[in-house]
C-alpha cells in the first residue's frame, strides 16, 4: 500500500529524466535504483525534500536530486518534496527562517520589508544571511527528520496492517476449508 500510495503522486521517470535543470547529471539519473520505492529509500527522499526546500537557494530541486543520488535516495520523491517551498510558502517560510536564525543568534530581527524584488533582495541580504541560513538549516533538518521518521513509522503501520489482514484472510480461509 505505501509504494503503490507514493507511486500516484510521483511524476513519470521519463519527465524527471527530461527536466532540462536536471540533464546536468548526465547518466547517473538512468540508475534503476534511484527510482524503487521502499522504506529506507522513501523515507530518505523525505528529509532530503524537506531540507532542501528550506533551503534559501537557487535550484532547490538540483540540490535535492544531488543528495538523492549521492545518498541513494528515491530521485522523484526528493525533487517533488522540493516544491513545499512554492512562491505562496516561501514569504512565511524563510521570514520564519530568518526570525529563528536571529533569536539563536541573539540578534534583534531588523525590520525587512518584504517587497519581493531584487533590489530589496540585494539591499538586505548582508544583514540577513547568516540567521537565514542557520534558521534555515535547522528548520531543514528538524522539518526533514520529522519527514523521515513519519514516513517509517507509517510505513511500518500500513506493513503491519496489511500483514494482519492476510493472517485474517488465511485464518477465515482455513476455517471455512475445515
Amino acid at each position: 500500500m505505501p509504494r503503490k500510495f507514493f507511486q500516484r503522486l510521483l511524476p513519470p521517470r521519463e519527465k524527471i529524466q527530461q527536466n532540462r535543470h536536471l540533464r546536468v547529471l548526465g547518466d547517473s539519473l538512468h540508475d534503476t535504483n534511484l527510482w524503487h520505492l521502499n522504506r529506507q529509500s522513501t523515507s530518505l527522499a523525505a528529509l532530503i525534500g524537506i531540507f532542501c526546500a528550506f533551503m534559501p537557494i537557487p535550484m532547490q530541486m538540483l540540490l535535492a536530486a544531488v543528495l538523492a543520488i549521492l545518498l541513494h535516495a528515491n530521485l522523484p520523491l526528493s525533487v517533488v518534496l522540493v516544491w513545499i517551498s512554492n512562491p505562496l510558502t516561501m514569504p512565511p517560510m524563510f521570514y520564519g527562517t530568518y526570525k529563528l536564525g536571529a533569536w539563536l543568534m541573539d540578534i534583534a530581527p531588523g525590520k525587512i520589508n518584504l517587497e519581493m524584488s531584487l533590489e530589496n533582495l540585494l539591499a538586505n541580504i548582508a544583514v540577513i544571511w547568516q540567521p537565514l541560513l542557520l534558521g534555515s538549516v535547522i528548520c531543514g533538518l528538524v522539518f526533514g527528520g520529522l519527514g523521515y521518521f513519519c514516513v517509517r513509522l507509517l510505513w511500518r503501520i500500513a506493513v503491519a496492517r496489511q500483514w494482519q489482514q492476510r493472517a485474517l484472510k488465511r485464518k477465515l480461509k482455513n476455517d471455512h476449508l475445515s
